[in-house]
């Protein structure tokens, strides 16, 4: 019951701050930022800028780990966060699945273990990206931490790297029409944007499609795989379907606005490893484009549908922030 009532706690609190502008501190409103913010920019280009969450993780504090039945969080209230507030309770449990520490080729060495060791935090590793959107974090003992604060589990959990784990995000929306062809229109006047949402096979949530970034791999590149892998299936296509997809979403998914960069709310985290993400909006203003595209879920995804865009959805990790991002970028309704 007190988890239910936490989590319905976290997403009023985050709405209310989403409208008025603000972020959180502890129990504080503070500032005029909602932690997420533009910077339109062709995909393939590069430009400094400083994006930041700017807000508490919720989703990072859920009570048992993804995955898992039985491992527990352990409970960080909001005041406690911060790394900078005193703890001194503060006594997380230690988890990295069997998976991550059977040492497949995404993962970092053991270092707890003394199987392996990272000497080169807050820079580029070999292929390795080990900078943190978030600014400089911390370095404990020998283990990073999450830069936004306290998760009550620490290692690594299901996550392959220590420190930050980077992914990339496609937003790849279009008009709601009529059967006329007629754009919707929202009770606030605004044209209804619609985005490919796809639902994830570990807990039927609903998402953007969207897959970690290799080492040594472009953004856009990791853009349109994902893309084509979860929301098209590409993964069972023969080469001649590949080719032909390829074709269709190579020009579309070649020019987008970056709408966020940094830190990602997402169950998965801890202390010592956690998501960033960088999401492009790709919108297909006329239908004429978007609609050539055959969705049919594959790899993770076990669905994947138009879905409407407004402040009622639920969707996975800091997922609902991005796509508010890209409705306030062509003033859809919300």
């Amino acid at each position: 019951m007190l988890t239910a009532v936490f989590i319905v706690w976290c997403y009023v609190r985050d709405a209310v701050g989403s409208i008025l502008g603000w972020t959180t501190n502890g129990n504080r409103m503070i500032g005029f930022s909602n932690g997420v913010r533009k910077l339109s920019i062709k995909i393939g280009q590069t430009k400094p800028s400083k994006m930041t969450f700017g807000g508490l993780h919720c989703k990072a504090r859920c009570e048992i780990y993804p995955r898992t039945k039985d491992v527990k969080r352990f409970k960080v209230p909001d005041d406690k966060v911060r790394w900078n507030v005193p703890f001194p309770e503060y006594s997380p449990p230690s988890f990295t699945t069997e998976t991550v520490l059977s040492g497949p080729y995404y993962a970092d060495p053991d270092i707890c273990s003394g199987k392996g060791e990272i000497t080169k935090w807050n820079e580029i590793d070999g292929k390795v990206s080990r900078v943190s959107f978030e600014g400089k974090y911390e370095v404990v003992d020998g283990l990073p931490l999450n830069p936004v604060g306290r998760t009550g589990i620490k290692h690594r959990g299901c996550l392959g790297r220590w420190g930050p784990n980077h992914a990339a995000d496609p937003i790849v929306t279009r008009w709601k029409r009529t059967e006329d062809d007629e754009i919707v229109k929202g009770e606030d006047g605004k044209q209804v944007m619609e985005f490919v949402s796809v639902q994830r096979r570990d807990n039927r949530e609903w998402a953007i499609p969207g897959g970690m970034v290799e080492p040594g791999s472009l953004v856009s590149a990791t853009i349109k795989q994902e893309f084509g892998e979860e929301a098209m299936n590409s993964l069972e296509m023969s080469e001649e379907e590949k080719k032909e997809m390829h074709d269709k979403i190579e020009d579309f998914l070649s020019h987008g606005d970056k709408v966020y960069e940094g830190y990602v709310d997402d169950p998965r985290n801890t202390d010592n490893a956690w998501m960033e993400t960088t999401a492009y909006h790709f919108h297909d203003n006329d239908g004429t484009k978007v609609g050539q595209f055959n969705l049919h879920a594959g790899d993770d995804a076990m669905a994947v549908q138009w879905m409407v865009c407004n402040s009622s959805i639920n969707l996975y990790a800091s997922h609902k922030s991005f796509l508010q991002e890209a409705a306030k970028r062509i003033d859809a309704s919300w």
